[in-house]
């Protein structure tokens, strides 16, 4: 039984669940502005009980959790045009994971900086920058399917291991790294090999 299922078990929701389980761990790997960030872009510690933009779907056979936060882009996609490629480019991807349909309501969200959604145990996000990134769902810490996109990096929301983008450990946690795919849109679809 992992901490966090016994405090819940033991009754402890909301806010002395978070604090609960951020005293138990060491400083480098407590990262609780990663679960907020707020429409300016900056994060804050004191904003852990805050609000926070999102939505959450669940379909048969595949997950897509999706979290966003307000950006102030003025174009319709978030997506940079320079790392859009031809549809025939697309299409001859070999080795192909995963593919992502933009104009689905599913996966539309994906269009916004700072967005992440997961399906097919791949996390998919757009970033700060516009950049579409990938990576396995599955922390290597433990086991857990419990990666997100937050804060710029990969996060772990089971025991706090933090990864770069290109999926280096930063924390002790996440020292053995994560796996990262590369991935490749046209603007309508996404696909991740």
């Amino acid at each position: 039984m992992t901490r966090f299922e016994f405090l819940k078990t033991s009754g402890f929701t909301g806010g002395a669940l978070v604090a609960l389980l951020a005293s138990c761990v060491n400083k480098e790997d407590t990262y609780i502005e990663a679960l907020v960030q707020n429409p300016d872009g900056s994060t804050s510690a004191s904003a852990v009980s805050g609000s926070q933009t999102g939505s959450t779907s669940s379909t048969t056979g595949t997950t897509t959790t999706t979290a966003t936060t307000p950006t102030t882009t003025s174009s319709t996609t978030g997506i940079d045009s320079s790392t859009l490629i031809s549809t025939e480019s697309l299409n001859s991807i070999k080795n192909t994971l995963l593919v992502l349909d933009l104009s689905s309501s599913t996966y539309a969200n994906l269009k916004n900086r700072n967005a992440y959604v997961i399906a097919s145990n791949i996390v998919v996000a757009l970033n700060k920058s516009g950049k579409l990134v990938a990576a396995t769902v599955t922390c290597t810490h433990e086991p857990k399917k419990q990666v997100i996109f937050s804060n710029e990096e990969w996060y772990c929301t089971a025991h706090s291991a933090r990864f770069s983008q290109a999926g280096v450990g930063l924390n002790s946690k996440g020292s053995k790294g994560l796996t990262v795919y590369k991935v490749a849109t046209n603007g309508n679809k996404v696909v991740v090999y």
